[in-house]
């Protein structure tokens, strides 16, 4: 008979954020797989979990995911832990459910603390919807390109940050994005908790004079600021575009995009006002 995966959400600063469920999954488990067993061995010691734990990491998931596997068809019972917040989640594990899946055996999610959840919840950013895009990527023209194939999203933007990369995050934002409101969400739950509000520039030099920049980081960007409506007529505003060299078709046309109407619309009210 098939074992059992679960998905444990471990606390991501404050040992206490973490379910009852949590910890019975745990003490249920045969074994618990971990990113790093000294830092896992820390929570397990705190809730008087004398379990055997191994390593599961970036560097051995391939293999481990398959000695897991084995084991879940013989009918252990394997706990997932990343070191912090819920695992998969920029973490690995995808190979082991998805293993685990092929091979019959139950995945339950034991759900809990989140960084992104909690940084959004708290930013006073808009939650209705969110766009999570992981860690933004190291090299500069990576990262801008990732960050303009989202300008026009219609959603908070969260990302995981490292702190020696949050200044030029923050510069990367502020050049590519504009001055939009940004949050970045520091050490959650955790004793120097902080969050800074504000556009990108303006954290960037909150941040720029410090020594360092250190802890976990949960960056938050939103929505493009929309500008206020053109009180211009549209007659007026096509007229400025052709002062400026701009055909009257393309004029037209610009007027359009920028008022959300269809050409037809902007030519019948020039009509109508040559009439």
């Amino acid at each position: 008979m098939p074992g059992l995966l679960y998905l444990v959400a471990t606390p991501i600063g404050n040992l206490e954020d973490i379910t009852y469920r949590a910890v019975r999954a745990l003490k249920e488990a045969d074994i618990i797989a971990c990113e790093d067993t000294r830092q896992t061995r820390k929570l397990l010691n705190h809730y008087g979990i004398d379990k055997p734990a191994i390593s599961y990491h970036d560097h051995n998931e391939a293999g481990r995911s398959e000695e897991l596997a084995a084991r879940l068809r013989a009918g252990a019972v394997v706990a997932l832990v990343s070191d912090a917040g819920t695992p998969l989640v920029s973490d690995p594990g995808y190979r082991l459910v998805k293993a685990a899946i092929e091979s019959g055996v139950p995945v339950q999610p034991v759900p809990g603390a989140s960084a992104v959840l909690a940084a959004l919840a708290a930013s006073g950013l808009p939650t209705d919807a969110f766009h999570f895009g992981g860690f933004l990527p190291h090299k500069p023209g990576q990262r801008a390109k990732a960050l303009e194939a989202l300008a026009g999203e219609e959603a908070t933007l969260v990302f995981y940050e490292a702190p020696h990369r949050i200044l030029e995050a923050l510069e990367a934002i502020e050049q590519t994005l504009g001055p939009r409101p940004v949050v970045v969400a520091r050490e959650l739950t955790k004793i120097h908790e902080e969050f800074l509000r504000g556009t990108a520039a303006e954290i960037r030099a909150q941040l720029a004079p410090r020594d360092s920049v250190k802890g976990e980081i949960t960056l938050l960007i939103g929505k493009a600021i929309a500008p206020p409506p053109d009180e211009t007529p549209v007659t007026e505003a096509v007229e400025a575009l052709m002062r400026g060299g701009a055909p009257r078709m393309d004029a037209i046309k610009q007027v359009a995009r920028r008022r959300g109407l269809s050409k037809r619309e902007v030519y019948d009210q020039l009509l109508a006002a040559k009439e």
